[in-house]
């Protein structure tokens, strides 16, 4: 029977969260009375993780994994989920409970009411100070950038038509962000409040570098606004420099030559060489993603797919 609801679920190191997920997950699925599969993707897990899953897989038909050859990250393990996802609606789940999975018949039922992409808002996040905050900062930045009208970036318990699902797995760039990129795909898309819940097994995976990394996906990968910016920037810069010159040139023959305001010009030259270089990166960030895309490396590479048709 084809299922009418896939649910994908990334793993990486999850090991003590899996029974716990699965025992809450599948009563919620089969509670909805409709068709479902679930897709759990191995992200090149160091712990017992796999094993785990590998269980959950021949326990329950249901069930199928997909093993990734190494580590390719949390949104490209979604991505294969995607490809071999059968669901007319698809919802993406992280595996360490902090979205309950109770909440997913909410998202079903905003489905049904006719848009094609859910997001959703974290309601009394349980996150440290650190994490809030970061988390904040990444959304403004990114709605400011992108001019997508997303409130909770970070959020990755999400629904997702089998339309959308399809026009994203047509995208072969490497690196991503799948919310985002949905948002690009939706014609009516809509969000809703859920629980969270604190992380009771493990750490969280995003580390301070890979949240300033991510950042920077979003920025480069879904808008041109950094350039635009710095394109500004220089043309503000040089005008305020071509004033301060007059200036300096109507002061020498005001009050004549002096060596005073030797280290404010110093200052000046270093905040605009920082400018420079900090435009500099930018740049380099957009070659950068050039560079892998023209590679055309894979995005990933699946070892092998456990339970279902597609064992073997």
């Amino acid at each position: 029977m084809t299922p009418y609801l896939s649910v994908v679920v990334p793993v990486y190191n999850e090991e003590g969260n899996l029974d716990n997920l699965m025992q809450r997950l599948y009563p919620a699925l089969t509670g909805m009375k409709r068709p479902f599969e679930i897709i759990f993707t191995d992200d090149g897990s160091r712990d017992r993780s796999l094993k785990i899953l590998k269980r959950l897989a021949h326990d329950y038909p249901e069930v199928r994994v997909i093993e990734f050859n190494g580590n390719f990250g949390q949104h490209m393990a979604i991505m294969a989920a995607f490809e071999i996802s059968r669901g007319e609606i698809v919802v993406t789940l992280d595996a360490d409970l902090q979205n309950p999975p109770e909440e997913i018949p909410k998202l079903v039922a905003e489905m049904e009411n006719g848009h094609d992409v859910v997001g959703t808002i974290r309601q009394n996040r349980q996150d440290s100070v650190f994490r809030k905050s970061a988390s904040r900062l990444v959304n403004i930045t990114t709605r400011k950038m992108t001019g997508m009208k997303m409130t909770d970036y970070g959020c990755m318990l999400r629904a997702y038509h089998r339309n959308v699902v399809n026009n994203i797995n047509r995208c072969r760039e490497t690196s991503t962000f799948i919310p985002a990129l949905a948002q690009t795909f939706a014609s009516s898309p809509s969000e809703i409040e859920v629980a969270h819940a604190e992380r009771s097994e493990g750490e969280s995976k995003y580390s301070f570098y890979k949240l300033i990394r991510l950042n920077f996906d979003l920025m480069t990968g879904f808008s041109v606004v950094p350039l635009q910016l710095f394109a500004l920037t220089g043309i503000v810069t040089a005008l305020g420099a071509l004033a301060f010159a007059l200036f300096l040139l109507v002061r020498r023959f005001v009050v004549g030559a002096e060596v005073e305001g030797v280290f404010t010009l110093f200052a000046i030259l270093f905040f605009f060489i920082g400018i420079t270089i900090f435009g500099i990166g930018i740049v380099g960030e957009y070659v950068g993603r050039i560079y892998q895309e023209v590679r055309h490396r894979p995005r990933y590479v699946v070892r092998r797919v456990y339970g279902g048709s597609d064992e073997g």
